[in-house]
């Protein structure tokens, strides 16, 4: 059984970037009710703890399903502390029931106004970048989590590069690989392929697609990240742009049994619920997804 969730960023998210809370979670599984999505990614607000926020998926019919944890794992003096906190980030899923995360660095500011063509890369940087998630995955291990690398426009691992430098880097520790497609072809690479090369250490996988017009105008006029996505609408609902998802539905191992999170920032539809409705509808009609769990 295929195991398929939703991000709730279009509803979460503010000018300072996703902020969960519980009105905005609240309105955002009052909308997604009423689609065939049954399980939430896991982002469980400030001031609330794990058994108020499960009360609140239980409420609304939904399950928790892989969360995000970000960081400075290439600063040197805050390995520790990073390790730590991905080692409680961890202890908050496994006590949800959820079996895997994404990790990723933190933004770097020149990609944000550089993004998706490697800016400022550092193969040193790259290197400790490895070094720290390895240890903070083979601590959320521990704690009976899988922690993904997600390579990201406009942060640390964002090229084909630094991602399969940091995939070799790590062969043997129990970081895993959590891509997100349309991350993938926006920083260049052919999302089929790499999945492909590193099929077995594959835990977890975004969906979003790539609008072409918008992905055309964001290359030609060298957009920002917030410019591309916000104004030119590079990112869309699966099965509506670019990505060839037959190709990577194809690439996975045929015993996959990780997540996939549909992951759209801002709709390339009118409304959240109408993007995520397609989204949905696209997974509910694919071959691959037959008889998934939402």
């Amino acid at each position: 059984m295929k195991r398929v969730a939703i991000n709730p960023l279009p509803w979460v998210t503010g000018p300072m970037g996703p902020h969960v809370t519980e009105q905005n979670l609240r309105e955002a599984l009052t909308d997604l009710v009423q689609t065939g999505f049954r399980s939430l990614h896991t982002d469980v607000p400030a001031r609330m703890n794990v058994a108020e926020y499960r009360s609140i998926l239980d409420e609304f019919g939904f399950t928790p399903a892989p969360g995000y944890f970000a960081g400075d794992f290439h600063v040197a003096e805050k390995q520790a502390a990073i390790v730590e906190q991905a080692k409680a980030h961890a202890g908050t899923l496994a006590a949800l029931g959820v079996d895997s995360t994404f990790v990723a660095g933190n933004i770097d500011m020149g990609r944000f106004t550089n993004p998706a063509v490697g800016y400022n890369a550092s193969a040193d940087r790259t290197k400790r970048m490895a070094e720290t998630l390895a240890r903070a995955a083979d601590a959320g291990f521990a704690e009976g989590v899988r922690f993904a690398l997600h390579p990201h426009v406009a942060m640390i691992i964002e090229t084909e590069e630094e991602t399969r430098g940091v995939l070799d880097m790590t062969a043997g520790s129990h970081l895993g690989f959590g891509p997100d497609t349309g991350h993938l072809l926006w920083a260049g690479m052919v999302p089929e392929q790499i999945i492909a090369d590193y099929a077995d250490r594959l835990v977890a996988v975004h969906l979003k697609d790539v609008d072409q017009a918008g992905f055309r105008r964001a290359l030609r006029y060298e957009d920002d990240y917030m410019t591309a996505i916000g104004t030119r609408h590079i990112w869309s609902e699966p099965g509506r742009g670019i990505v060839n998802f037959d190709a990577v539905f194809n690439a996975l191992p045929a015993d996959f049994d990780g997540w996939f999170v549909v992951e759209v920032d801002i709709p390339n539809l009118p409304t959240p619920l109408e993007s995520s409705r397609a989204s949905y509808d696209f997974l509910a009609s694919h071959p691959y997804f037959a008889g998934a769990t939402a």
